[in-house]
């Protein structure tokens, strides 16, 4: 099984972690993450202005790639799944974007949204299934207690990504039982730990971090988990907690045994 693979710019930087324990972890589960050519910055940010076309051109070039390989599209980075897929539902269904951005691609025929969009704990869920993650588990995490932290860009606007269910995910819950561990639900899981906002504001940020942080450590969270770059920075800078936070795939590669080749081979 092959997929496209958008890494995104923070996976080549602050986030070589999350990029590498999940090729790692790919391998043991028998499907490969082939990447873009030439893929280029999604931006970070899906642009609101109607008119906005340029920033929304990379996402279309990387999804059209895929279309030309018969692939579907993966994703790591939260920010890249939500600007990505965004503008792909654009392609699909809004005339004006899809009209204006073909013309300015200028492609061997135009996209019209035909590439699915994928997250990798999406692949695990449906396209793998728990059931065979577990199966492929050599260091169960038993005893441990971890909560997941999903933030805001994974699941909404809910409509659009279809991700989980915005106001009650499980995806990652489910991944901490394959994995052996004990999922600790807690309130504010899927709020905003305010990353946007750090520099403009940086004690709001922190507040929210606090907030955040305070609710997992009240309903006894040994460690958090997450799939967003920004988030990980957010909560470890500038929250005042000691809970670790760390990014899934580490949870995972950690589970399959694969966890200290990375460790040994990689440069973070």
């Amino acid at each position: 099984m092959k997929y496209s693979y958008y890494p995104g710019c923070t996976l080549r930087t602050k986030a070589k972690k999350l990029d590498a324990y999940a090729r790692a972890s790919a391998k043991v589960l028998g499907f490969e993450m082939e990447e873009i050519e030439n893929w280029q910055c999604c931006g970070g940010v899906y642009p609101l202005s109607g008119d906005e076309i340029a920033s929304k051109l990379s996402s279309v070039r990387a999804l059209n790639e895929a279309k030309v390989k018969g692939q579907e599209l993966v994703t790591l980075c939260s920010a890249c799944y939500h600007v990505v897929k965004r503008v792909n539902d654009d392609m699909r269904n809004v005339e004006d974007i899809r009209l204006r951005a073909n013309n300015y691609m200028k492609l061997d025929e135009p996209y019209l949204g035909e590439t699915e969009v994928l997250h990798f704990l999406e692949v695990l869920r449906d396209r793998i299934g728990f059931d065979e993650v577990k199966k492929k588990v050599v260091k169960p995490l038993t005893g441990r207690k971890i909560g997941a932290y999903y933030g805001c860009l994974l699941l909404r606007p809910s409509e659009i990504l279809g991700f989980d269910n915005p106001e009650n995910p499980t995806v990652m819950e489910n991944l901490i039982r394959a994995l052996g561990a004990e999922p600790v639900i807690y309130p504010y899981r899927n709020e905003c730990c305010g990353g946007y906002i750090s520099l403009k504001d940086k004690e709001l940020s922190k507040n929210m971090c606090d907030t955040v942080m305070n609710s997992a450590e009240s309903f006894e969270a040994e460690m958090l988990i997450t799939a967003c770059p920004l988030c990980q920075y957010n909560l470890t800078k500038n929250a005042q907690s000691d809970v670790p936070v760390i990014y899934f795939t580490e949870l995972l590669a950690e589970a399959l045994g694969v966890k200290e080749e990375v460790d040994a081979n990689g440069s973070f």
